[in-house]
């Protein structure tokens, strides 16, 4: 690839990363990002830093995380750019030959253009032998439109196919045309309340449901998908008092599997987001054994939106708090990126 082009394609992932980042930003009314931009900001003496940081024998491990946790995903990109102007290199391939494992990882996915790194997640959850459906649900069931959108073309620009395609082509039944149905990144995303329509889609859902034998699944589908979450809310506080019980035991009851997992998912994010990448962040690292991949993407992508709100809730849940999983659960520089990135190093 010539430099015309490479340069060009840095540029493009530069400014989709904007694009992205101001969607996640303007779909929430508040949040606590625990990465912001950095101000005053000189990308040039960054990329100097790193220069030094990794040339000779040796890497200074601390000043390459000092960098990378105080920047935010748009700054790290400019910092790339202004890598490979001066020194004629590229920064990830430089990261990753002075560095290894999870902290590798970690750095790469702090260097990824957004979109991308969404796009990556979601192919590599259904390539393969298998599929991720958990990556899936953690993904699609949170997006706003506008993240939807860009993660759809990311993903067609990296891979040549449409991510449509390729979730029909991996899941199947009415887990399928959920994920088909999220795919179109089409829900009201206004934050007005109909009460009286609250009322009628709580009724469908009871007449769907719990009111006849068997399920129609399209019935959730319809009204889970397309209403938006501030309408959610209401419906789901209709269920209540047609029923007497929450809507999650209703879905408990009524569905089973992947489909279950991700009517509850939608659920739990219109109640409470933060609680629900807790409890995400608490099960990548409970038990024997970590799911780095988990956990890295949820630090990752939330640290500029909402993970000082996230790690509110873990702690209000789990009596314990996020960073002191991380550091029972994690060693070395990888454990010392990942608290950089709650802002306690």
């Amino acid at each position: 690839m010539s430099s015309v082009t490479s340069n060009s394609s840095m540029r493009s992932a530069y400014r989709v990363t904007i694009g992205l980042r101001r969607g996640l930003k303007s779909f929430r009314y508040t949040s606590k990002p625990t990465v912001v931009p950095v101000n005053p900001f000189d990308p040039r003496e960054d990329a100097a830093v790193l220069r030094k940081a990794m040339k000779g024998f040796g890497t200074d491990e601390k000043a390459i995380i000092q960098v990378l946790t105080r920047r935010s995903n748009e700054q790290r990109l400019r910092i790339a750019f202004e890598f490979k102007t001066l020194y004629g290199k590229d920064l990830i391939s430089d990261l990753k030959s002075e560095t290894s494992g999870k902290f590798e990882d970690l750095l790469v996915a702090l260097m990824t253009p957004l979109p991308q790194f969404y796009a990556k997640e979601l192919h590599d959850a259904t390539s393969g032998i298998g599929t991720d459906e958990d990556v899936l649900i953690e993904v699609m069931c949170t997006m706003s439109n506008h993240e939807i959108q860009v993660i759809k073309q990311a993903y067609t620009a990296m891979y040549g196919n449409f991510l449509e395609d390729d979730l029909r082509g991996d899941t199947s039944g009415n887990f399928k045309r959920l994920m088909t149905s999220l795919c179109m990144g089409n829900r009201a995303e206004d934050f007005h309340v109909d009460q009286e329509k609250a009322r009628e889609d709580a009724r469908s859902l009871l007449q769907a449901g719990e009111l006849r034998l068997g399920t129609d699944e399209s019935v959730f589908n319809a009204v889970l998908c397309s209403r938006s979450f501030p309408q959610l809310a209401a419906i789901f506080q209709e269920y209540q008092f047609l029923t007497g019980h929450d809507i999650d035991d209703a879905i408990k009851a009524e569905f089973s599997g992947d489909l279950e997992k991700a009517l509850r998912a939608i659920v739990k994010v219109v109640r409470n987001k933060p609680l629900f990448f807790a409890e995400r962040l608490h099960k990548s690292m409970k038990g024997l054994g970590t799911n780095d991949r988990q956990l890295i993407r949820i630090m990752v992508t939330r640290c500029e939106v909402d993970l000082g709100d996230i790690s509110d809730m873990f702690q209000s849940k789990y009596g314990e708090t996020l960073a002191s999983w991380i550091e029972g659960d994690c060693s070395g520089h990888y454990k010392k990126c990942l608290l950089g990135l709650l802002g306690l190093y």
